[in-house]
C-alpha cells in the first residue's frame, strides 16, 4: 500500500510519541550494535536534489533552498548540487550573497554534489581537463565553508543512458586513481575531502570503489553511500528528458546491504535515498533499521546523514501522484531518520 498525505500526517504523531521499533532490528543486528559502548548518533542534513523537479522548472532558484531547508524542514546542514548553480560558483557576488543567505539562517554548508566532466576519463588530456574543471568547485566550496565536494568516477549520464562508451573497469579504475587522486591533492591544500558516491556505471560496483580507496594514501579521499545507486545494469531510457531516465528499470542489483557495509570504512558521510513510503512510514525499498544497524556496527559515528528524495521527480515529470510532494517526502524521510536513530542511540 502506498504511503498517502494522511498516513503521513498520522506517522508524524506516532514518531512525536516516541514509539520504538527495536523490535524490527535482527537479533543479529542488535547483539553488533549493543557491543559497542560508544553513543551512535547522526545529524540530518538536506540534499538540494530533494527539490530537483523545482529547480529544473525554475519553480525555485539556488537561493530558495537554504530558506526551505531551515524554515520548512529545519534542518540546517546543506548538501548543494553543481548544476543549480548555473555557472555562477566562480561569481564572487553570487557567492557571497549566498554565503550571507546562509549566515543569517544559522545553516551550514557541508558539501557541494560536483557533476560533469569524467575524473575517470582514459584519454589522459580528457581526464587532465575533467581534475582541473574541478578545481573551482573545490575554492567555491570552500568560500561557502563546506567540509567536502562529492564527485562521480566515470560519465554518469553515459552509464544512466547508455549513449557513450565506457571503459573496462581495470582502465576506468586505472585512470580514476591518477584522476581522483591529482584532484584529491589539489583539495588537500585547502583542507577540503573529496568524496565519491556511488552513482552509475562501475561505481555502483562498491568492489570496484573500494579498491580504488585502498590504493590511494590521502586522508581527505572518502566514500558517500548512497542507499539507491547500487544497481550495476539497467534497461536504456529512450531519450534525455527526465520522464525517460525516471522510466528506466534496475535488471541487476548488487546487495545494497553488503554495499554499504563494505563502503563504510571510506565513508565521510551517507545518502539516505528515497522514493516512496509504505503504510506507516517504512521504505519498501530499503529496511532502514537493517541498514542503520549496519551502520551502526560499523563504528561510524557524529556523521551526516543526507536525504535525498526522488519521488518528487517521478511524480511532477511522470504524473505519479502516488509519490509524495517534495516538501512530504522530505519530512517523511526526516521521520524515519529520526526514528531509526533514536531506537539505535
Amino acid at each position: 500500500m502506498n504511503y498517502t498525505r494522511r498516513d503521513f500526517l498520522s506517522t508524524l504523531g506516532l514518531a512525536s510519541a516516541g514509539l520504538g521499533m527495536a523490535t524490527l532490528i535482527p537479533s543479529t543486528l542488535q547483539a553488533k550494535t549493543t557491543a559497542s559502548a560508544a553513543p551512535f548518533t547522526f545529524e540530518i542534513s538536506l540534499a538540494e536534489f530533494s527539490y530537483a523537479s523545482e529547480l529544473y522548472t525554475n519553480k525555485m532558484t539556488n537561493f530558495d533552498f537554504p530558506q526551505r531547508a531551515v524554515n520548512d524542514h529545519g534542518i540546517s546542514v546543506l548538501e548543494w548540487v553543481s548544476g543549480f548553480f548555473n555557472n555562477k560558483h566562480t561569481d564572487t557576488a553570487y557567492m557571497k550573497e549566498l554565503k550571507s543567505m546562509c549566515d543569517d539562517l544559522g545553516a551550514k554548508s557541508h558539501l557541494i554534489m560536483v557533476d560533469g566532466e569524467n575524473l575517470a576519463a582514459v584519454d589522459a588530456a580528457k581526464r587532465q581537463h575533467a581534475v582541473e574543471s574541478h578545481y573551482p568547485w573545490v575554492d567555491a566550496a570552500k568560500f561557502l565553508g563546506c567540509t567536502s565536494i562529492r564527485v562521480n568516477l566515470g560519465d554518469a549520464m553515459s552509464a544512466m543512458t547508455g549513449k557513450g562508451e565506457e571503459a573496462s573497469a581495470p582502465d576506468a579504475a586505472k585512470a580514476a586513481v591518477d584522476g581522483y587522486g591529482k584532484l584529491l591533492e589539489y583539495a588537500g591544500k585547502a583542507g577540503l575531502n573529496v568524496i565519491v558516491e556511488n552513482h552509475f556505471g562501475h561505481s555502483s560496483n562498491p568492489e570496484w570503489l573500494v579498491g580504488i580507496m585502498k590504493q590511494l594514501g590521502a586522508k581527505n579521499k572518502g566514500l558517500l553511500p548512497d542507499f539507491g545507486n547500487f544497481c550495476m545494469e539497467r534497461t536504456k531510457a529512450e531519450s534525455m528528458d527526465f520522464k525517460a531516465l525516471m522510466a528506466t528499470k534496475c535488471l541487476k542489483e548488487y546487495d545494497k546491504y553488503k554495499g554499504v557495509e563494505m563502503m563504510m570504512p571510506y565513508s565521510k558521510g551517507v545518502s539516505a535515498k528515497t522514493h516512496k513510503f509504505a503504510a506507516g512510514g517504512e521504505d519498501p525499498e530499503t529496511d532502514f533499521h537493517k541498514i542503520f544497524g549496519i551502520i551502526k556496527a560499523s563504528g561510524w559515528t557524529g556523521g551526516y546523514v543526507g536525504i535525498e528524495y526522488e519521488g518528487g521527480l517521478l511524480r511532477d515529470f511522470g504524473g505519479d501522484t502516488s509519490y509524495l510532494s517534495n516538501d512530504d517526502g522530505i519530512k517523511a524521510t526526516k521521520v524515519l531518520l529520526e526514528k531509526v536513530r533514536e531506537e539505535l542511540k
